[in-house]
């Protein structure tokens, strides 16, 4: 078993997520490269800053355009389904979500229960986007006529979900943030279709891309939020062990395993560049993981009341080369075209802080131009900056 210290695991981790490319292309192929590498990007409703699938894929390659999704729909390079949560992933990926799929076809539940009244529900929406093509939730509205009348755009919504869960029915593009919902076989042919994998193929799919995009990890970090599956997620582990598919690694006297091809990485240069991480993204997603491998203690606190958040609504991490070092509390003012930090917290040593403070300017004005503005204002410093880099006026 190989030795790694918590800077070499950190080091993998940031090199695996695909951090640090000094030489991405600027064409569509770097997001999929992304997809194709990350397997996965979440997606959330939260629009403080640019939603999470917007800031994940753009910090990874800050030439990303959200055109780029619209091309990658139309062209069926990547569909939305469920990862851990709601997702864009790699078409390539679609029998996997096979899997899932079928569980829910075959009475698991996912968000809501399957009533008679649903199903007949979901009878009719199908039979409308099969006559009438393409439809959004908001195309179907109905005004109740009595009080027992349950006819009207919630149930619908409801009905549109378990279709697109159960696989009936997929997202074609989104309007604004929108889903439009299609028959699958509209999007994706029979011939390509295949058949759901098996548990075991299943697993094995998670656990190889799961160390390919995250470089170490252990069966609880692979079945992360699926339920049932850590046990035979660990056999399988075990199995590719003994296969030599896999190479076990312990650090800080943990237990990991890792891709002998990504391992490789280590011998790489890792550039410190200043990050700012959607709270979402892949890196930082898992918060156990986060504080056992980068002693880094993360919450989102816009779920926590005002009253008890330490750091603020919507703190985002701060990553500069393999270390997470603060976080910062910001809004992005679309209307007034101004970033505002309501607070800036630095949170770990670090040597060099004229080097520091010039890397958190630049991301700060590359992070203001991804979200719309024109310049960034400090709420408790009397300082701005514009994307000339200079103070303008007290924040």
């Amino acid at each position: 078993m190989k030795n790694l210290s918590k800077q070499q695991s950190r080091k993998l981790i940031v090199l695996c997520n695909d951090f640090h490319h000094s030489k991405k292309p600027k064409s569509i192929d770097a997001t999929i490269e992304s997809f194709n590498t990350l397997g996965y990007v979440q997606i959330d409703t939260i629009s403080v800053v640019n939603r999470a699938h917007l800031h994940v894929l753009w910090s990874r390659n800050h030439h990303f355009n959200q055109s780029h999704l619209e091309t990658l729909f139309e062209n069926k390079n990547i569909f939305e389904y469920w990862s851990h949560a709601a997702a864009m992933l790699p078409m390539k990926d679609h029998k996997y979500s096979l899997f899932r799929k079928q569980q829910i076809a075959n009475g698991d539940r996912h968000w809501h229960k399957r009533t008679a009244e649903m199903i007949e529900m979901m009878a009719h929406v199908k039979a409308t986007i099969s006559s009438q093509g393409p439809k959004k939730s908001s195309d179907f509205k109905y005004k109740r006529e009595s009080k027992s009348q349950w006819w009207d755009w919630k149930p619908a919504k409801l009905a549109l979900e378990q279709l697109f869960m159960e696989g009936d029915l997929m997202v074609l593009k989104r309007q604004g943030f929108q889903k439009v919902y299609d028959l699958t076989e509209n999007i994706i042919s029979k011939e390509v279709n295949d058949s759901a994998p098996t548990t075991e193929e299943f697993c094995r799919h998670l656990i190889k891309r799961y160390l390919f995009a995250q470089g170490i990890g252990t069966a609880e970090n692979i079945a992360y939020l699926r339920k049932g599956l850590k046990p035979i997620v660990q056999n399988n582990l075990l199995e590719m062990f003994g296969e030599g598919l896999l190479e076990k690694v312990c650090v800080n006297n943990q237990e990991y395993f890792a891709l002998p091809e990504r391992l490789a990485l280590l011998d790489n240069r890792l550039q410190t560049k200043l990050h700012i991480l959607s709270p979402f993204d892949n890196m930082v997603i898992q918060r156990k993981r986060l504080k056992e491998l980068f002693d880094y203690d993360y919450q989102i606190e816009c779920y926590v009341p005002a009253a008890k958040r330490r750091f603020g609504y919507f703190c985002l991490p701060l990553l500069y080369g393999d270390k997470l070092v603060g976080r910062i509390d910001c809004k992005a003012h679309r209307k007034e075209r101004v970033l505002k930090v309501n607070a800036l917290f630095q949170e770990n040593d670090i040597k060099n802080k004229d080097k520091y403070q010039a890397n958190l300017q630049q991301a700060l004005i590359e992070f203001a131009a991804f979200n719309q503005c024109d310049e960034v204002v400090f709420k408790s410093k009397s300082k701005a900056i514009n994307h000339e880099g200079h103070g303008v006026h007290e924040g």
